[in-house]
């Protein structure tokens, strides 16, 4: 059964750039533009991987994460790996995704082969 991967991004671009690569690698998609929405198809789907942009409207990256977590742990729910990206270097994002231990911190833009190579090693964690 393939692997199901949450992507949470605001920016199209990327998302459809992001669906179409992890798509045609054999993996599940699906694609919410806000943490808010994140939060929704978290409630009604499982996940084997986030990968959430940091910077968004209204939620960020970061307090998304802490919401998931909170959700899933409070369903007693195994916790998913998460692969933050960025455009931005903010040191305050970065030790804030350090602290939360996220399984990966990448910055845009990234080389495709890094951006799988970090898929496939926290898919393999599960």
């Amino acid at each position: 059964m393939p692997k199901s991967i949450l992507i949470i991004e605001d920016e199209q671009l990327i998302t459809k750039s992001l669906s179409r690569l992890l798509k045609k690698e054999g993996y599940n998609v699906a694609i919410t533009n806000s943490g808010r929405e994140a939060l929704e198809k978290i409630r009604n789907e499982d996940f084997d991987l986030i990968v959430s942009d940091i910077r968004m409207p209204d939620l960020d990256g970061i307090e998304t994460i802490k919401e998931i977590r909170k959700y899933l742990a409070g369903c007693q729910k195994p916790a998913v790996p998460e692969v933050l990206i960025t455009g931005y270097a903010d040191e305050e994002k970065y030790q804030q995704a350090l602290e939360l231990k996220v399984a990966d911190y990448i910055y845009k833009p990234f080389d495709i082969s890094d951006f799988l190579e970090a898929v496939k090693r926290n898919l393999d964690v599960k």
